[in-house]
Protein backbone atom coordinates (compact mmCIF):
# COMPACT_ATOMS: atom_id res chain seq x y z
CA UNK A 1 0.00 0.00 0.00
CA UNK A 2 1.47 3.37 -1.04
CA UNK A 3 1.04 6.06 1.59
CA UNK A 4 -0.64 9.29 0.52
CA UNK A 5 1.97 11.94 -0.22
CA UNK A 6 1.68 15.56 -1.30
CA UNK A 7 3.83 17.49 -3.78
CA UNK A 8 6.12 18.66 -0.94
CA UNK A 9 7.10 15.12 0.08
CA UNK A 10 4.96 15.01 3.24
CA UNK A 11 3.23 11.71 4.00
CA UNK A 12 -0.13 11.49 5.73
CA UNK A 13 -1.47 8.99 8.23
CA UNK A 14 -3.68 11.10 10.50
CA UNK A 15 -7.28 12.18 9.75
CA UNK A 16 -9.28 14.59 11.89
CA UNK A 17 -12.98 13.89 11.27
CA UNK A 18 -15.63 16.34 12.43
CA UNK A 19 -18.98 14.68 13.13
CA UNK A 20 -20.93 17.88 13.91
CA UNK A 21 -20.32 21.62 13.71
CA UNK A 22 -22.67 22.28 16.64
CA UNK A 23 -21.30 23.18 20.07
CA UNK A 24 -22.99 23.98 23.38
CA UNK A 25 -20.15 26.15 24.75
CA UNK A 26 -19.57 29.83 23.97
CA UNK A 27 -15.79 30.04 24.17
CA UNK A 28 -14.48 33.56 23.65
CA UNK A 29 -11.94 32.40 21.05
CA UNK A 30 -14.38 30.34 18.99
CA UNK A 31 -18.12 30.93 19.48
CA UNK A 32 -18.54 33.97 21.75
CA UNK A 33 -22.09 34.45 20.49
CA UNK A 34 -22.96 30.76 20.63
CA UNK A 35 -23.53 28.24 17.86
CA UNK A 36 -25.61 29.36 14.90
CA UNK A 37 -26.67 26.86 12.26
CA UNK A 38 -25.24 27.75 8.85
CA UNK A 39 -26.49 24.87 6.69
CA UNK A 40 -29.45 22.52 6.44
CA UNK A 41 -27.18 19.74 5.20
CA UNK A 42 -27.12 16.83 7.63
CA UNK A 43 -23.80 15.66 9.07
CA UNK A 44 -22.28 12.46 7.71
CA UNK A 45 -24.21 9.32 8.62
CA UNK A 46 -22.59 6.34 10.30
CA UNK A 47 -22.47 4.45 7.00
CA UNK A 48 -20.88 7.44 5.21
CA UNK A 49 -18.30 7.68 7.99
CA UNK A 50 -17.57 3.95 7.64
CA UNK A 51 -16.98 4.28 3.89
CA UNK A 52 -14.80 7.35 4.39
CA UNK A 53 -12.56 5.77 7.03
CA UNK A 54 -12.16 2.53 5.05
CA UNK A 55 -10.90 4.50 2.08
CA UNK A 56 -8.43 6.49 4.16
CA UNK A 57 -7.14 3.30 5.79
CA UNK A 58 -6.48 1.99 2.28
CA UNK A 59 -4.43 5.13 1.66
CA UNK A 60 -2.17 4.44 4.64
CA UNK A 61 -4.01 6.31 7.39
CA UNK A 62 -4.02 4.59 10.80
CA UNK A 63 -4.73 7.42 13.26
CA UNK A 64 -8.17 9.01 13.39
CA UNK A 65 -9.56 11.73 15.63
CA UNK A 66 -13.27 12.44 16.10
CA UNK A 67 -13.89 16.17 16.52
CA UNK A 68 -16.71 18.70 16.31
CA UNK A 69 -18.06 21.20 17.18
CA UNK A 70 -18.72 19.11 20.23
CA UNK A 71 -18.85 15.47 19.07
CA UNK A 72 -20.78 14.20 22.09
CA UNK A 73 -23.78 16.24 20.93
CA UNK A 74 -24.26 13.40 18.44
CA UNK A 75 -26.56 10.92 20.17
CA UNK A 76 -24.97 8.16 18.09
CA UNK A 77 -21.41 9.09 19.09
CA UNK A 78 -20.74 5.70 20.72
CA UNK A 79 -21.93 3.93 17.56
CA UNK A 80 -19.68 6.16 15.46
CA UNK A 81 -16.70 5.32 17.66
CA UNK A 82 -17.39 1.61 17.53
CA UNK A 83 -17.86 1.68 13.75
CA UNK A 84 -14.49 3.36 13.19
CA UNK A 85 -12.56 1.29 15.73
CA UNK A 86 -13.74 -1.99 14.21
CA UNK A 87 -12.34 -1.15 10.77
CA UNK A 88 -9.17 -3.18 10.18
CA UNK A 89 -6.14 -0.91 9.99
CA UNK A 90 -7.35 1.67 12.51
CA UNK A 91 -4.62 1.58 15.16
CA UNK A 92 -5.47 4.69 17.14
CA UNK A 93 -8.84 6.37 17.59
CA UNK A 94 -8.92 9.61 19.57
CA UNK A 95 -11.60 12.17 20.34
CA UNK A 96 -11.50 15.85 21.27
CA UNK A 97 -14.32 17.03 23.53
CA UNK A 98 -15.28 19.84 25.88
CA UNK A 99 -15.89 17.11 28.44
CA UNK A 100 -19.34 18.06 29.63
CA UNK A 101 -20.80 14.57 28.91
CA UNK A 102 -17.75 12.50 29.85
CA UNK A 103 -19.10 11.58 33.25
CA UNK A 104 -21.73 9.46 31.50
CA UNK A 105 -19.84 8.63 28.30
CA UNK A 106 -16.21 7.93 29.27
CA UNK A 107 -16.77 4.23 30.00
CA UNK A 108 -18.99 3.57 26.92
CA UNK A 109 -16.54 5.41 24.65
CA UNK A 110 -13.62 3.41 26.01
CA UNK A 111 -15.55 0.18 25.43
CA UNK A 112 -16.40 1.35 21.88
CA UNK A 113 -12.73 1.65 20.97
CA UNK A 114 -11.67 5.23 21.75
CA UNK A 115 -8.04 4.97 22.85
CA UNK A 116 -7.19 8.62 23.54
CA UNK A 117 -9.06 11.70 24.75
CA UNK A 118 -8.30 15.40 24.50
CA UNK A 119 -10.43 17.46 26.87
CA UNK A 120 -10.67 21.24 26.69
CA UNK A 121 -9.94 22.91 30.04
CA UNK A 122 -8.95 26.54 29.52
CA UNK A 123 -8.39 27.33 33.18
CA UNK A 124 -8.16 25.50 36.49
CA UNK A 125 -9.90 28.40 38.20
CA UNK A 126 -13.66 27.84 38.05
CA UNK A 127 -14.60 31.50 37.71
CA UNK A 128 -12.03 32.09 34.98
CA UNK A 129 -13.04 28.85 33.19
CA UNK A 130 -16.65 30.03 33.17
CA UNK A 131 -15.67 33.42 31.75
CA UNK A 132 -13.61 31.90 28.93
CA UNK A 133 -16.12 29.19 27.96
CA UNK A 134 -19.31 31.17 28.51
CA UNK A 135 -20.68 28.35 30.66
CA UNK A 136 -20.86 27.35 34.31
CA UNK A 137 -19.75 23.76 33.78
CA UNK A 138 -16.30 23.67 35.35
CA UNK A 139 -17.33 21.10 37.95
CA UNK A 140 -19.02 18.92 35.29
CA UNK A 141 -15.94 18.98 33.07
CA UNK A 142 -13.54 18.15 35.90
CA UNK A 143 -15.82 15.31 36.98
CA UNK A 144 -15.62 14.07 33.40
CA UNK A 145 -11.81 14.18 33.52
CA UNK A 146 -11.83 12.08 36.70
CA UNK A 147 -14.24 9.60 35.12
CA UNK A 148 -11.96 9.30 32.08
CA UNK A 149 -9.12 8.35 34.42
CA UNK A 150 -11.36 5.79 36.09
CA UNK A 151 -12.31 4.38 32.68
CA UNK A 152 -8.65 3.52 32.09
CA UNK A 153 -7.66 5.84 29.22
CA UNK A 154 -3.90 5.53 28.80
CA UNK A 155 -3.66 8.71 26.74
CA UNK A 156 -5.41 11.67 28.33
CA UNK A 157 -4.60 15.23 27.28
CA UNK A 158 -5.92 18.61 28.33
CA UNK A 159 -6.26 21.32 25.67
CA UNK A 160 -5.76 24.89 26.89
CA UNK A 161 -5.90 27.88 24.53
CA UNK A 162 -3.40 30.49 25.73
CA UNK A 163 -5.00 33.86 26.45
CA UNK A 164 -2.79 36.67 27.70
CA UNK A 165 -4.06 38.10 30.97
CA UNK A 166 -6.79 35.46 31.29
CA UNK A 167 -5.06 32.13 31.86
CA UNK A 168 -1.30 32.63 31.50
CA UNK A 169 -1.11 32.86 35.30
CA UNK A 170 -2.49 29.28 35.44
CA UNK A 171 0.84 27.69 34.44
CA UNK A 172 1.85 26.90 38.01
CA UNK A 173 -1.54 25.30 38.69
CA UNK A 174 -1.18 23.09 35.64
CA UNK A 175 2.35 22.13 36.67
CA UNK A 176 1.12 21.25 40.15
CA UNK A 177 -1.56 19.06 38.55
CA UNK A 178 0.88 17.03 36.44
CA UNK A 179 3.42 16.65 39.23
CA UNK A 180 1.90 13.34 40.33
CA UNK A 181 -0.71 12.74 37.61
CA UNK A 182 0.20 11.15 34.21
CA UNK A 183 -1.67 13.68 32.12
CA UNK A 184 -0.47 15.85 29.23
CA UNK A 185 -1.33 19.53 29.01
CA UNK A 186 -1.53 21.02 25.52
CA UNK A 187 -1.03 24.78 25.48
CA UNK A 188 -2.34 26.09 22.14
CA UNK A 189 -1.53 29.50 20.75
CA UNK A 190 -4.57 31.61 19.97
CA UNK A 191 -4.87 31.69 16.18
CA UNK A 192 -6.31 34.45 14.05
CA UNK A 193 -9.61 33.70 12.31
CA UNK A 194 -12.17 35.73 10.43
CA UNK A 195 -14.13 36.53 13.57
CA UNK A 196 -11.61 37.14 16.34
CA UNK A 197 -9.44 40.10 15.24
CA UNK A 198 -9.91 42.17 18.41
CA UNK A 199 -9.48 39.21 20.74
CA UNK A 200 -6.35 38.07 18.90
CA UNK A 201 -4.70 41.46 19.03
CA UNK A 202 -5.41 41.82 22.75
CA UNK A 203 -4.97 38.26 24.04
CA UNK A 204 -2.49 36.44 21.78
CA UNK A 205 0.31 34.85 23.80
CA UNK A 206 3.29 33.21 22.10
CA UNK A 207 3.96 29.60 22.98
CA UNK A 208 7.61 30.62 23.13
CA UNK A 209 6.95 32.49 26.37
CA UNK A 210 5.62 29.30 27.98
CA UNK A 211 8.50 27.28 26.54
CA UNK A 212 11.02 29.64 28.13
CA UNK A 213 9.34 29.26 31.54
CA UNK A 214 9.43 25.46 31.16
CA UNK A 215 13.16 25.51 30.37
CA UNK A 216 13.74 27.69 33.42
CA UNK A 217 12.03 25.05 35.57
CA UNK A 218 14.10 22.17 34.20
CA UNK A 219 11.81 20.78 31.51
CA UNK A 220 13.41 19.36 28.37
CA UNK A 221 12.09 18.88 24.85
CA UNK A 222 11.08 15.29 24.07
CA UNK A 223 11.51 13.33 20.84
CA UNK A 224 8.53 13.05 18.52
CA UNK A 225 6.83 9.69 17.92
CA UNK A 226 5.36 8.45 14.61
CA UNK A 227 1.87 9.82 14.05
CA UNK A 228 2.24 12.61 16.62
CA UNK A 229 0.20 15.74 16.13
CA UNK A 230 1.65 19.27 15.95
CA UNK A 231 2.57 19.64 19.64
CA UNK A 232 6.19 19.92 20.77
CA UNK A 233 6.33 18.00 24.06
CA UNK A 234 8.34 18.73 27.19
CA UNK A 235 9.05 16.46 30.13
CA UNK A 236 10.69 16.62 33.54
CA UNK A 237 12.13 13.69 35.53
CA UNK A 238 10.25 14.82 38.64
CA UNK A 239 6.86 15.10 36.91
CA UNK A 240 4.46 12.29 36.01
CA UNK A 241 2.78 14.37 33.33
CA UNK A 242 3.99 16.32 30.32
CA UNK A 243 3.50 19.69 28.68
CA UNK A 244 2.91 20.15 24.95
CA UNK A 245 2.97 23.44 23.05
CA UNK A 246 1.17 23.96 19.75
CA UNK A 247 2.67 27.10 18.22
CA UNK A 248 1.48 27.57 14.62
CA UNK A 249 3.33 30.88 14.30
CA UNK A 250 6.68 29.23 15.00
CA UNK A 251 9.25 28.74 12.26
CA UNK A 252 8.81 25.64 10.04
CA UNK A 253 5.60 24.62 11.87
CA UNK A 254 4.10 23.11 8.71
CA UNK A 255 7.09 20.97 7.71
CA UNK A 256 5.97 18.03 9.85
CA UNK A 257 2.30 18.18 8.84
CA UNK A 258 0.90 14.63 8.66
CA UNK A 259 -2.85 15.25 8.88
CA UNK A 260 -5.90 16.10 6.84
CA UNK A 261 -9.34 17.24 7.95
CA UNK A 262 -12.85 16.31 6.89
CA UNK A 263 -15.81 18.46 7.92
CA UNK A 264 -19.05 17.09 9.30
CA UNK A 265 -20.62 17.39 5.82
CA UNK A 266 -17.77 15.54 4.13
CA UNK A 267 -15.63 18.44 2.97
CA UNK A 268 -11.91 17.64 2.71
CA UNK A 269 -9.82 20.52 4.03
CA UNK A 270 -6.13 20.39 3.21
CA UNK A 271 -5.14 22.93 5.86
CA UNK A 272 -6.91 24.38 8.87
CA UNK A 273 -6.50 27.73 7.17
CA UNK A 274 -7.30 26.54 3.65
CA UNK A 275 -9.29 28.59 1.19
CA UNK A 276 -11.90 25.93 0.41
CA UNK A 277 -13.23 22.47 1.16
CA UNK A 278 -13.41 19.71 -1.44
CA UNK A 279 -16.61 17.70 -1.13
CA UNK A 280 -16.12 13.95 -0.75
CA UNK A 281 -19.77 13.25 -0.01
CA UNK A 282 -20.71 12.17 -3.53
CA UNK A 283 -18.24 9.24 -3.10
CA UNK A 284 -19.58 8.08 0.27
CA UNK A 285 -22.98 6.67 -0.64
CA UNK A 286 -21.76 3.14 -1.29
CA UNK A 287 -18.61 1.20 -0.49
CA UNK A 288 -18.30 0.29 -4.17
CA UNK A 289 -17.22 3.92 -4.74
CA UNK A 290 -14.02 3.46 -2.74
CA UNK A 291 -11.75 3.50 -5.79
CA UNK A 292 -13.27 6.76 -7.04
CA UNK A 293 -12.99 8.26 -3.55
CA UNK A 294 -9.32 7.35 -3.26
CA UNK A 295 -8.59 8.73 -6.72
CA UNK A 296 -10.36 11.98 -5.84
CA UNK A 297 -8.36 12.41 -2.62
CA UNK A 298 -5.08 11.62 -4.39
CA UNK A 299 -5.82 14.33 -6.92
CA UNK A 300 -6.91 16.89 -4.35
CA UNK A 301 -3.82 16.39 -2.18
CA UNK A 302 -1.71 17.89 -4.96
CA UNK A 303 -3.28 21.24 -4.02
CA UNK A 304 -2.07 21.15 -0.42
CA UNK A 305 0.00 24.29 0.20
CA UNK A 306 3.50 24.10 1.62
CA UNK A 307 2.52 26.23 4.62
CA UNK A 308 -0.25 28.40 6.02
CA UNK A 309 -0.11 32.16 5.46
CA UNK A 310 -1.00 33.34 8.97
CA UNK A 311 2.08 35.57 9.07
CA UNK A 312 0.66 37.41 6.07
CA UNK A 313 -2.70 37.90 7.76
CA UNK A 314 -4.40 35.24 5.63
CA UNK A 315 -6.52 32.64 7.43
CA UNK A 316 -8.51 31.11 4.58
CA UNK A 317 -12.19 30.43 5.01
CA UNK A 318 -11.91 29.72 8.73
CA UNK A 319 -14.42 32.01 10.44
CA UNK A 320 -14.31 30.00 13.69
CA UNK A 321 -12.97 26.61 14.71
CA UNK A 322 -16.24 24.90 15.66
CA UNK A 323 -16.94 24.07 12.03
CA UNK A 324 -13.80 21.97 11.56
CA UNK A 325 -12.62 20.93 15.04
CA UNK A 326 -9.35 22.88 15.12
Amino acid sequence: MKQLEDSHGRRFQYLRLSVTDACNFRCVYCLPNGFSKTTDEAPLSVSEIRNLVRAFVNMGFWKFRITGGEPTLRRDIVEIARTISEIPGVRKLAMTTNGYRLKELAHPLKAAGITALNISVDSLDAENFNRITGTKRFDEVMAGVRTAFDAGFKSLKINTVLLRGWNDFDLDRFLDWIKNVPISIRFIELMRTGDNKDLYEKRHLSGGEIQLKLFQQGFKMLQRNPGDGPAVEFGHPEYEGRIGIIAPYSKDFCQTCNRLRVSSQGGLRLCLFGEKDFSLRPYLKDESQMGDLMSAVSGIIENKPEAHLLHEGKYGNTREFASIGG
